[in-house]
């Protein structure tokens, strides 16, 4: 016979929050080509040549300004709060993955207080402490560390009944 499903009190998918789609950038890249090429056109009709090189570098930092932007976006971070412990499994902007465990009753979530933008949401552990959601805003900092302290007190709830 299987052991019985453990409850799970929080599932959360941190990511970054997305301003500009895939298909936005395109466009946007399309009307940034299409003015410095009208403005190239113009300047190489007063026999200004040389503008061309200067715009074409110009689109060229543009459009590897947001593709590193886009690189950050890769960014996530799931964490889990069972009964027993916190999972957290970060996936940096290269693809590498580190997990870690904390049990449940040693575990405090701490938000820097007054809050600000550099204000750090952590999971602590003894003299260990994880920082998550450094993308996150401000207001969302604050709602996720009062869902994540809720689920940590159900969790433990759970397994020191009253």
């Amino acid at each position: 016979m299987s052991e019985p499903a453990e409850t799970i009190y929080l599932d959360a998918v941190l990511t970054p929050n997305r301003s500009l789609s895939e298909r936005g950038f395109a466009i946007g890249m399309a009307i940034v080509a299409v003015v410095f090429f009208l403005t190239g056109l113009m300047f190489w009709s007063m026999g200004a040549a040389p503008i061309l090189g200067f715009l074409g570098l110009d689109m060229l930092a543009i459009w590897l300004a947001f593709r590193l932007s886009f690189r950050k976006l890769r960014e996530e971070t799931h964490i889990t709060v069972t009964a027993r412990q916190i999972r957290l499994q970060h996936t940096d902007t290269k693809g590498r993955l580190k997990v870690a465990e904390v049990p449940t009753a040693f575990a405090r979530v701490e938000l820097d207080e007054p809050l600000t933008q550099a204000s750090w949401l952590r999971i602590e552990h003894g003299r260990t402490a994880w920082v998550i959601g450094r993308f996150l805003t401000v207001e969302e900092r604050k709602s996720f560390a009062a869902a994540l302290r809720n689920a940590l007190r159900a969790a433990r709830a759970e397994r020191l009944p009253a």
